[in-house]
């Protein structure tokens, strides 16, 4: 057999087993990804390019469409599901400064990116895939993929764009950071008020304190934490030891003289509090395991997920209470306020016989938090999709839709936020979060990419350079526009500037180099911040641009 007839045959195979070509596909972006050059990857969006290789040998290698829209839908709903409750917090805390910012950053990075298009003579189709591959945001490209139709020829001018200005922008946004940090980190005022007012998240710390001051005794833990300076709020009374004797503290515990108390909290925190109720002290009751011991336990009881700690009533229970919460990779802070999810792993303390019974009451089943709740996630996407169908009126007679990008994400961050409706739990446990996310992003990337791989070579000849130069633009001036406005306008610190920056452009990469110039949680703090302003508002402003 020729080598032309082995190759029509793997063609053949392939275009007819569209399984099979999803697996290749995936299997190597995958390994693309991987490969790292001075300590930059692409990672999962290396399936992007896969995908654009495999579809540009023939036209029959293309993936059907449900493929990306399915992959889109999981994607941008398990997204908005775990960012809803960090997003609504941080409306509440900075909303007017965060939302201004976000939103004026981008409308002015789309107002530049329509002047280069017209510079340059780009068609709107293509305008819009190199906004968004600029901002590397997938959403944004598969809203307009799904604005101009499904034919191959326009929905290869959006694919193609993100595709080369994707690797443009990150590189961009990333030297722009790095400049800004070189440049601006030793400011007067560059980190000033940081810890505080952003919140940073660092690992708990545990103290004891001797209690000697008077005035904090016989007074009830829920009513004196109130008068404790502002960082009370970051610190939680765990044990107390009393004459020997070990006891959980609860609100209505009341503090005496020589009474000994571990706290937990963040260092700052501790070192404000401390003085106010007594002196440190060398006694370490978290040592003394032979009345109070402590455990690790998973939270896989659906009926404790999405429920406040304070109305467990664990102390009623079992005699027990929570000192840390681990969510992901991160030790919180627990408050009588916190809702609990699914997944999350928490440190209880309480005498030693009770502690199973805490265990049989959070759950404890490590099985269990690895089983997707089919019936929530089904209904949640339900109500994204229909959501996505709303026709928005702008002015001019142009409507937009949030479609099956933006509908599914904006239901995700308010059901994200509610965390349960009567019996129905929202919230998918942690690990099921992160598959069903990466699994969808795979198949969007996969799909979108092998259906417009072979219109790819055509347009790079007639108008690769002006994509290239045009991507470098729209990523320069988006990084002047939001280092400018950021320092000098909004007054934001540079290490919290740098994380928004990163989250305005939907880029883990960049948040990855930011957070390591900046040595702390910082950076995170500002990414969360704006990163569904900015998911959103990028779905909706390609769809502008399209009209080029």
């Amino acid at each position: 057999m020729s080598s032309s007839s082995l190759w029509q045959s793997v063609v053949d195979l392939l275009a007819s087993h569209p399984l099979l070509l999803l697996f290749i596909v995936a299997g190597l972006g995958y390994l693309l990804g991987r490969i790292r050059i001075h300590g930059f990857g692409l990672g999962v969006a290396a399936v992007l390019f896969a995908g654009l290789a495999v579809g540009a040998l023939d036209p029959r290698l293309a993936l059907p469409e449900i493929v990306y829209e399915f992959g889109l839908v999981l994607f941008v709903y398990t997204v908005g599901l775990a960012s809803g409750p960090g997003f609504f917090a941080g409306l509440r805390r900075r909303g007017l400064r965060d939302t201004s910012f976000a939103l004026l950053v981008l409308l002015l990075t789309t107002g530049a990116s329509w002047l280069i298009g017209r510079l340059l003579g780009l068609p709107g189709p293509l305008l819009a895939g190199l906004f968004a591959g600029s901002l590397t945001n997938t959403p944004a490209l598969a809203a307009v993929l799904e604005r101009i139709g499904g034919t191959n020829e326009p929905l290869a001018l959006p694919a193609v764009g993100y595709s080369l200005a994707y690797p443009v922008g990150v590189l961009i946004v990333i030297g722009a950071c790095y400049v800004a940090t070189r440049r601006w980190g030793t400011s007067p005022g560059a980190e000033g008020g940081a810890a505080g007012e952003e919140g940073d998240v660092e690992p708990p710390h545990s103290r004891a304190v001797e209690i000697t001051r008077a005035e904090v005794t016989n007074i009830p833990v829920r009513e004196l934490w109130p008068t404790l300076p502002a960082a009370a709020r970051n610190v939680v009374a765990a044990r107390l030891v009393r004459q020997g004797q070990q006891q959980i503290v609860t609100g209505a515990t009341t503090f005496a003289l020589g009474d000994v108390v571990t706290l937990v909290g963040s260092a700052d925190s501790l070192d404000q509090v401390v003085p106010h109720l007594g002196v440190p002290s060398n006694v370490r009751p978290e040592l003394d395991r032979s009345q109070l011991d402590f455990r690790r336990i998973f939270v896989s009881n659906r009926e404790v997920a999405g429920r406040r700690i304070r109305d467990l009533n664990l102390k009623e229970r079992c005699g027990a209470t929570i000192t840390r919460v681990k969510r992901g990779d991160v030790d919180l802070i627990p408050t009588a306020d916190m809702v609990l999810e699914l997944g999350d792993q928490v440190r209880v303390v309480a005498p030693r016989d009770q502690l199973p019974a805490a265990a049989k009451f959070l759950g404890d089943s490590y099985r269990q938090l690895s089983e997707v709740d089919v019936p929530s996630l089904s209904l949640g996407i339900a109500l994204g999709l229909l959501v996505g169908l709303i026709p928005i009126p702008l002015p001019g007679g142009t409507v937009l839709r949030l479609g099956f990008a933006g509908g599914p994400l904006v239901v995700a961050l308010i059901l994200g936020l509610v965390g349960r409706t009567g019996p129905i739990v929202w919230i998918q446990p942690h690990n099921a979060n992160l598959t069903l996310r990466q699994l969808g992003l795979v198949l969007f990337l996969a799909g979108v990419s092998t259906r417009s791989g072979y219109a790819l070579a055509e347009t790079l000849r007639a108008s690769g350079w002006a994509i290239l130069v045009g991507a470098t633009l729209v990523a320069l001036s988006f990084s002047l526009i939001a280092f400018v406005l950021g320092l000098r306008f909004f007054k934001v610190p540079l290490h919290v500037l740098t994380g928004m920056v990163a989250g305005l452009q939907t880029q883990p990469a960049t948040l990855a180099f930011a957070t390591e110039q900046a040595r702390s949680e910082q950076p995170n703090m500002g990414y969360a911040a704006v990163y569904p302003i900015a998911m959103i508002g990028k779905i909706l402003l390609a769809q502008v641009l399209l009209a080029g």
